[in-house]
């Protein structure tokens, strides 16, 4: 079977498995993009809280984080750790949406895709992954977000080789996928679940719904 249609099939399993994901759960642009940031080497589990702890206290908009004091933004977001580096790659992040697009997300939506990555990897703090996740979630950008399950579950599949780039394992899934940002952002969410379920540091393969790599011509791919 030829590597695109494994990757499509893959998708199909998994969406007939776990079905829709609903990701990203924000309510705003800005919010998505702050868990983005806030999301960075800590569970999902603690960034909702520090999310919320900026929610209850009236804080989850561009004026406010940008007036904030560093030393209070970090309080707030203590809950999902390193909260004084990722206080200060936040306000890197609003000072650069000022900067540049007037404080408002929208404002970068005309923008060209690869033009506005390129700007937003040059903030302080913001890697491949972030950088994806905000021009996925909180844009609606058709870019597809590599992460260390989609990683593992490649090379265990044999995929890709062990030292496979950011950038050839995003091809991969770019160059046999339409490119949909919904598709991207469903297919994203389906590997984080089948890793944390399955496919962590030692792998649980069992009931894994690719333990069998399934080839099944019945599946209906993208």
């Amino acid at each position: 079977m030829s590597e695109s249609r494994r990757i499509r099939n893959f998708y199909s399993v998994l969406y007939e498995r776990y079905g829709p994901q609903n990701w990203w759960p924000a309510e705003t642009r800005l919010e998505c993009a702050a868990g983005a940031i806030l999301t960075q080497n800590t569970s999902w589990r603690n960034v909702e809280k520090a999310i919320a702890a900026l929610r209850e206290n009236s804080m989850l908009s561009a004026e406010k984080l940008r007036s904030m004091p560093p030393e209070r933004l970090a309080v707030l977001i203590r809950p999902c750790g390193y909260h004084n580096l990722k206080a200060k790659r936040l306000k890197s992040f609003i000072d650069f949406l000022f900067d540049g697009y007037g404080g408002t997300m929208e404002n970068m939506l005309a923008e060209d895709t690869d033009k506005l990555r390129e700007k937003l990897l040059s903030v302080n703090g913001i890697g491949e992954e972030t950088a994806d996740s905000i021009l996925l979630y909180a844009l609606g950008k058709p870019v597809f977000v590599v992460d260390n399950y989609s990683r593992r579950i490649l090379r265990r599949h044999r995929l890709i080789p062990e030292d496979a780039s950011y950038a050839k394992i995003q091809e991969l899934f770019v160059q046999n996928l339409p490119a949909d940002a919904e598709i991207f952002g469903e297919y994203h969410a389906l590997i984080v679940k089948t890793g944390k379920l399955h496919c962590a540091k030692t792998p649980r393969c069992e009931g894994c719904p690719l333990e069998h790599d399934p080839h099944d011509p019945g599946i209906n791919p993208i």
